[in-house]
């Protein structure tokens, strides 16, 4: 239990400025009011929308809890925590099968516009998988800058698996074509792909998506697939804009939320779920290479609504 109580208290201690943004307001109305009005859920709402917990999710967390109070006939709004905690913990659950790549031969596509934390993203789940006894080829698929190849090159080495790469400008459908066959022929558990993600550029994402996935069906059609799409968690609803744009190019199977410590915006991991229908599947809150963790939603309301000491 040690590394994941540890990971607990990162998360506690990196949703600091996010629990300061929602739940000192959550508090200040639970104990303000003195009945659930209307003017009591429109405070609750403001609160919510400005925690980037946005619009529509925040719609259907107070209707959960409008429902659960009335059902209840609850009418201290002191009594309301518990319930709007476990209204939010609803929108994001996570399915049995969210995992399953990691026991199956698999090929695992990252996607990400640059400065989100992708490539590192990538080297920290290898090392995590390679740590788990499986063999793991990493691709450098994103072709378009050089130092995205040095990177996952660095990231290789410090986790000791094998590397596929091209210079700087080759065709990323093709080092994807030599890693599946490394994969193959290697018998690999896992490919994990580090692929650009230029989203000002979307036709050309797309197509390179395009090939790039067509590549894999030909070669490697018994492969287990996972698309995972990388946002910097303190963009807020930035990162659920690039979410939604995303999802209209790729098959997207889940989110990498990074750099939740430090940012009052860690509502966002609650909307993208919600909105979108995307499991956040990791997040990252920190440098090391156990700063990136499997998505545990209990956890993060849990962490988020620690009472401060």
């Amino acid at each position: 239990m040690g590394e994941k109580s540890g990971f607990f208290s990162k998360l506690v201690h990196g949703l600091t400025k996010t629990r300061n943004n929602i739940v000192s307001g959550i508090d200040a109305i639970f104990s303000g009011f003195s009945s659930i009005d209307e003017d009591f859920y429109e405070e609750l709402e403001e609160i919510l929308i400005m925690a980037d917990i946005g619009i529509n999710t925040t719609t259907s967390i107070l209707e959960n809890l409008r429902a659960k109070v009335k059902e209840q006939k609850i009418k201290d709004p002191s009594q309301c925590r518990q319930l709007l905690i476990s209204s939010m913990r609803e929108q994001m659950e996570l399915r049995e099968n969210a995992y399953d790549f990691e026991n199956r031969k698999s090929v695992v596509l990252l996607i990400g516009v640059n400065g989100v934390g992708k490539t590192t993203s990538v080297g920290k789940l290898a090392g995590q998988l390679k740590d788990k006894g499986k063999k793991v080829i990493l691709a450098a698929a994103d072709t378009f800058r050089a130092a995205a190849i040095e990177q996952l090159t660095e990231w290789a080495n410090r986790a000791n698996v094998e590397i596929i790469a091209q210079k700087e400008g080759s065709d990323p459908a093709a080092v994807i074509y030599d890693a599946v066959t490394a994969a193959k022929s290697r018998n690999a558990d896992v490919l994990l792909c580090d692929t650009a993600g230029r989203l000002h550029n979307k036709k050309n994402l797309m197509e390179e998506l395009k090939k790039i996935n067509r590549v894999i069906d030909r070669e490697y059609p018994e492969a287990y697939r996972e698309t995972l799409v990388v946002l910097d968690g303190t963009t807020g609803q930035n990162a659920l804009a690039q979410a939604r744009e995303f999802s209209e190019v790729a098959d997207i199977t889940g989110i990498v939320l990074t750099k939740l410590d430090g940012t009052a915006k860690g509502g966002i991991a609650i909307a993208i779920q919600s909105e979108l229908g995307i499991p956040v599947k990791y997040i990252g809150i920190g440098e090391k290479i156990d700063d990136l963790q499997k998505f545990n939603a209990d956890d993060f309301i849990n962490a988020l609504f620690e009472k401060s000491e």
